[in-house]
């Protein structure tokens, strides 16, 4: 079974501006969130995907990303 991330990677259009989803899925859950995050990052060292904005909170004492905009390239 694949991720999360890869599910919304699979799912999005190629060049087009798509943000990761939070409210009413799993993501909404910081720790999750900031986990299929960081896939998009790897993503992004693949070239698959360009991260065109992202923001980090502190949760708990620790920086979590919770939120992130993405562009699929191939």
């Amino acid at each position: 079974m694949g991720s999360i991330a890869m599910s919304v990677f699979l799912d999005s259009e190629f060049g087009a501006d798509t943000e990761l989803p939070k409210a009413g899925s799993s993501l909404e859950l910081p720790l999750v969130f900031d986990s299929a995050a960081r896939e998009f990052h790897a993503l992004a060292d693949q070239g698959r995907v360009k991260i065109l904005q992202e923001h980090v909170a502190n949760v708990g004492g620790e920086p979590m990303i919770d939120r992130l905009r993405f562009r699929r390239l191939k």
